[in-house]
């Protein structure tokens, strides 16, 4: 399967899920860019549904992109395991760098923290925690500069 059609398959689960399970994720139209085991990329559009009131990406959209990135590649990653492990965020901590007027791409490289903190939970009774981190770009706009960058603590537990 190229590329794109896995690309475009995943954005199809992620736009069908979110619009069961939480549809203010799926209001502001995700597109995956990419998702493996190891990185998650995530693009929200710059839309009448995400700007704020001076035509940049409102930062409640952003963070719904931070919480996306890092949450989708922890949702696959604990997906994977028998029994099934439950995940939420602890917390959330965001830096805002500059104004996003373009279109935002959210990344998630940290797949090695949450695969082990899935094993971890997996192999134990007890929550487990770490955290992840988020950078936000606007490549059309800004291209490789980080205008965010967010810090999620995932909490892991194995289903009883």
């Amino acid at each position: 399967m190229t590329h794109l059609m896995k690309s475009v398959r995943e954005t199809v689960f992620v736009r069908a899920f979110t619009w069961l399970k939480i549809p203010l994720i799926a209001h502001l139209r995700p597109t995956v860019l990419e998702l493996s085991n190891e990185r998650c990329a995530i693009r929200f559009p710059l839309t009448r549904r995400s700007k704020n009131h001076l035509g940049a990406m409102y930062f409640g959209a952003l963070c719904v992109g931070a919480d996306v990135a890092g949450g989708l590649m922890a949702m696959k990653l604990a997906n994977q395991h028998k029994p099934k492990i439950d995940f939420v965020f602890k917390d959330f901590h965001a830096e805002f760098l500059k104004r996003a007027h373009a279109d935002v791409v959210l990344t998630c490289e940290d797949g090695a923290i949450i695969s082990d903190l899935v094993e971890r939970a997996a192999a134990g009774n007890e929550r487990v925690n770490d955290t992840v981190t988020v950078i936000a770009t606007a490549p059309d706009a800004s291209g490789d500069e980080p205008i965010g960058r967010f810090k999620l603590t995932i909490s892991l537990k194995k289903r009883q």
